[in-house]
């Protein structure tokens, strides 16, 4: 077997440890998603690992089905021990090879494997960032998944049948800004937003 293009478990454990600093107090603080608290951003985090996860097992259903807009997920009571293994599984279902070739599945969308993989390194690396600013707690991304949802957002970015994006209109940055906040910046988020 060679290496897989990204390891996605530098970020995923990211991920999991602003996970693991959540109080329940938290729950219900606003995040730079429009009408997403701590807690639903928390489950979509969960549910997105889970679908990632069979994407890159080819294993094709009901996770892998789901458009993630349809509806905003609450969160399972065991979430503290579900989301930081179904991050483990995730990183761990894109360490094989096979995970980046071929067609898949995710959000109800047909695409390649090598899509799927970046998009996957996008929401980790978006939504790590949506969790740190809720938190206020300083968010360094791992640097590789970094680079890359960049260059996926980017040229979603410079599709001209995007509309109006993936997550919304881009937001201009400065074109000398940090990696993270032109990343921020395409994925429609507002670099310097604060709780």
């Amino acid at each position: 077997m060679t290496d897989s293009p990204l390891d996605l478990g530098p970020q995923a454990r990211i991920v999991a440890r602003l996970a693991e600093a959540v109080t329940d107090e938290q729950l219900a603080a606003p995040t730079p998603c429009p009408d997403t608290p701590v807690r639903n951003l928390l489950a979509h985090l969960l549910h997105l690992s889970i679908a990632f996860r069979d994407a890159a097992r080819k294993d094709l259903g009901a996770t892998t089905d789901t458009n993630p807009n349809a509806t905003v997920p609450d969160l399972p009571t065991g979430w503290r021990e579900e989301l930081p293994k179904a991050l483990d599984e995730l990183a761990d279902a894109w360490r094989d090879p096979t995970a980046w070739t071929g067609e898949t599945r995710a959000g109800g969308v047909d695409l390649p494997g090598e899509i799927a993989g970046a998009v996957a390194a996008d929401e980790l690396v978006i939504h790590g960032w949506d969790l740190a600013r809720a938190l206020g707690l300083p968010y360094t991304p791992d640097l590789p998944a970094l680079a890359s949802a960049y260059s996926f957002l980017l040229a979603a970015a410079e599709d001209p049948n995007r509309g109006d994006g993936l997550f919304g209109p881009v937001i201009e940055v400065p074109l000398d800004a940090p990696l993270l906040d032109q990343a921020v910046g395409l994925s429609g988020r507002d670099p310097e937003w604060r709780a």
